[in-house]
C-alpha cells in the first residue's frame, strides 16, 4: 500500500500566538480611538462622522476575520469567494442608502 501524505489547505504560521497578541493590541488601539472619537465628536453630527466610524469598523473586521477566523491563511480563491460578494453587498447597500436619501429629499421638496 502506498503512503499518501494528507495536505491541508494551508498552514498557520509557527508564531500564531504572537500574531494573535499583535492583532489583539491593534484591535484594542482601534477600539480606544473609536471610543475617544465618539466622545470628542458627540456634538458633531454629519455624514463624515458616520463614515469615520464605518471605516474604523471595517478595519477592525478585517483584522478579526483575517487572524482570528484564519482567513489570512486560506487560499486566494476561498478568500475571493467570500470577499467579492461582500463588496457587492456593501455596494448595493450604499446605492439603496443614496436612493433612500434622494426620495426623502424629493418628499420634502413637494
Amino acid at each position: 500500500m502506498e503512503h499518501i501524505e494528507h495536505i491541508e489547505h494551508t498552514e498557520s504560521p509557527k508564531d500564531m500566538k504572537a500574531q494573535i497578541w499583535k492583532t489583539f493590541w491593534i484591535l484594542f488601539a482601534f477600539t480606544v480611538i473609536d471610543i475617544v472619537l465618539y466622545f470628542f465628536l458627540i456634538s458633531y453630527h454629519s455624514m463624515i462622522k458616520n463614515w469615520l466610524f464605518i471605516v474604523l469598523g471595517v478595519v477592525k473586521a478585517y483584522y478579526i476575520v483575517g487572524v482570528f477566523m484564519h482567513m489570512k491563511f486560506e487560499r486566494k480563491t476561498l478568500m475571493y469567494s467570500i470577499i467579492i460578494p461582500m463588496v457587492f453587498v456593501v455596494f448595493f447597500i450604499t446605492l439603496m442608502i443614496i436612493e433612500g436619501d434622494y426620495t426623502n429629499i424629493l418628499r420634502w421638496v413637494k
